[in-house]
């Protein structure tokens, strides 16, 4: 039997379950900050006859233990990083002006003394619709540095699913920029909740807050301490088969996953990177913002507040950007501009990051030819703060084309569905434990009783660990493909699919089929000018698959249906092509 285990420094949060027939939440066992500076000054003074050198009074040993504690918040270790590295670059909005560490940090307290001003208490939730801007950035740290809670929201919602969001979250506040999303408005408008806007006029004045003015001056958050048991994150996952789940994460799992990401990817304060994602997604936000400015590095913000290929490659250059994170479908449009219209020059990079779905060998070897850099793909999910495993960088080990890499930061188990942990090679469940991971969803007792069992936090993801440990994904439980007994891996169709050298985009779902119970289609996107039909496709999928698993339709398509990530949900894509009218609006 083969356990895998990556374990930071730092103590694994409680994981709110209870294992089959047991009344008491299954806890890792290792003390939590109180308890082990309780520990640490017992044996202080226990020994202290020993040392009498040292001071009687031990605030030495009040200020270790108050800095251990600091670090285990992502306040804590953002402050720090602003004394450590006071007049480094930490923000960019391409363009227009930079900021540094120091400024950022006094940019937040004093948005969070403008939300203390406007009644924010600690708990209250608040919500949070932006696009990628500085002002989201800084609300966004301004609110959990007051204790409360933030809530960040897609601003392509529609009024219904703004509602549904911010009731389901009991947020007490939406914060949008200036000028305001309309349907956010009109559901916060409905259910009672305030509105108010936040506007960043220069760096020197901060932000300035619809609901406040000077006469608050007063207020302060400077008295408020942070605990790493403050809920400072609230996110729904996806939805992709069921109601989306609230997903609450606290300040010791945001530090803990930012720790984690930075020890994987070595990033430091020479770093600098380009935010291609939306940052009300937990890959942007935790592997491209926060842990980049948590490493003392630096973050370029796009002047339209979302991706643009056009503009992407001089933001890199200008900035010199040492890496950049995306989800496969941005890759390959990056890529496919790379082979229609390439850069004079591209920036030397030291890796480029690939997480969200699978990313097809492929694609993953054109990157790398491309670019001139390794491609590291990665697995991740709202619930463990994003980051569970990844590939290595080059001097730490090789990344392997097809596998999600080694577990990062926590233990990680292969589990059948009797709970029995499987050998190098098997299939079953990955599992997670450690300190990233979420305590439980929000007020949903059924969700948590099939999520947490054994003592572990189950995916919802089949894989397997190859002799080395790496980590390879077969699919989601729920998206397998059943035909006729046969469980067919959607992942491995896909991989064969976007090989064919005139395959823009590609992805494999399963159908009601009366004979099989299950069979295979797909949807292809064709490159331009290719002339790619379903014949072709049929045949080549013949050529390189078994017979079961060759599709039994082809759609060719200009789009598939994505989320507001860039994400292909096979369901939802199923939904748009066997009854187009049934298409529903995407989450995050």
């Amino acid at each position: 039997m083969k356990l895998y285990k990556s374990l930071p420094r730092g103590r694994p949060s409680p994981i709110n379950t209870f294992a089959e027939g047991s009344q008491e939440p299954n806890t890792l066992g290792v003390p939590p900050p109180c308890g082990r500076r309780l520990i640490l000054l017992y044996i202080y003074y226990c020994t202290l006859p020993l040392f009498s050198f040292l001071p009687k009074s031990p605030f030495w040993l009040s200020s270790f233990l108050s800095n251990s504690t600091k670090m285990e918040t992502l306040t804590g270790l953002l402050q720090h990083i602003a004394d450590k590295f006071p007049d480094r670059r930490a923000i960019s909005v391409s363009g227009q002006f930079d900021i540094t560490h120091s400024r950022l940090n006094h940019l937040i307290e004093h948005a969070a003394s403008s939300l203390v001003a406007a009644g924010v208490k600690p708990g209250d939730v608040i919500a949070l619709t932006f696009p990628n801007t500085v002002e989201y950035l800084i609300m966004f740290l301004a609110v959990i540095r007051v204790r409360a809670t933030a809530a960040p929201l897609n601003q392509a919602y529609t009024v219904d699913e703004f509602e549904f969001y911010l009731s389901d979250s009991e947020s007490k506040l939406l914060l949008t920029a200036k000028e305001g999303i309309e349907a956010a408005e009109t559901a916060a408008s409905k259910i009672g909740i305030p509105h108010v806007t936040a506007t960043l006029n220069d760096v020197e004045s901060g932000i300035k807050l619809s609901a406040t003015s000077e006469s608050n001056s007063d207020f302060s958050a400077e008295k408020i301490i942070n605990e790493s048991s403050d809920v400072a994150l609230f996110l729904h996952t996806s939805g992709t088969t069921s109601r989306p789940k609230g997903v609450p994460l606290t300040q010791f799992n945001l530090a803990s996953s930012v720790k984690n990401i930075q020890s994987v990817y070595k990033l430091t304060e020479s770093d600098s990177t380009v935010i291609v994602l939306p940052l009300f997604h937990v890959h942007g936000l935790l592997a491209g913002l926060l842990s980049s400015i948590g490493a003392g590095a630096s973050v370029t913000l796009p002047s339209a507040g979302r991706f643009s290929a056009s503009t992407f490659w001089s933001d890199m250059i200008k900035y010199n950007a040492t890496w950049y994170t995306a989800v496969p479908t941005i890759h390959q449009i990056i890529l496919d501009r790379h082979l229609t219209k390439p850069e004079p020059t591209y920036p030397k990079l030291r890796f480029i990051r690939s997480c969200s779905a699978s990313l097809a060998p492929t694609i993953l070897a054109r990157l790398e030819e491309a670019f001139h850099a390794p491609v590291l793909e990665a697995y991740a999910m709202t619930e463990a703060t994003h980051l569970m495993s990844s590939n290595p960088l080059p001097e730490d080990g090789p990344h392997v084309p097809g596998s999600v890499g080694k577990p990062v930061g926590q233990e990680m188990a292969i589990i059948d569905e009797n709970g029995v942990e499987q050998m190098a090679g098997a299939n079953g469940e990955v599992c997670i434990r450690g300190p990233n991971v979420t305590s439980g969803y929000k007020n949903n007792p059924e969700a948590n009783k099939s999520a947490f069992l054994f003592g572990w936090f189950h995916t919802g993801d089949i894989g397997y660990f190859d002799s080395d440990g790496y980590l390879h994904l077969v699919g989601r439980i729920k998206e397998l493909i059943n035909r006729g007994g046969e469980k067919i891996s959607p992942i491995e169709v896909d991989a064969i699919l976007l090989s064919h050298p005139d395959v823009a985009q590609a992805v494999c779902f399963g159908v009601p089929d009366d004979k099989y119970g299950e069979e295979i289609n797909c949807a292809v996107i064709a490159r331009d000018g290719s002339g790619l039909d379903e014949e072709e496709v049929l045949r080549f999928c013949k050529k390189n698959l078994a017979a079961f698993k060759v599709p039994k339709k082809v759609f060719i398509t200009d789009s598939v249906p994505k989320t507001a990530t860039g994400k292909i949900q096979r369901r939802i894509v199923a939904e748009h092509f066997l009854s187009p009218a049934k298409v529903p609006k995407f989450g995050a």
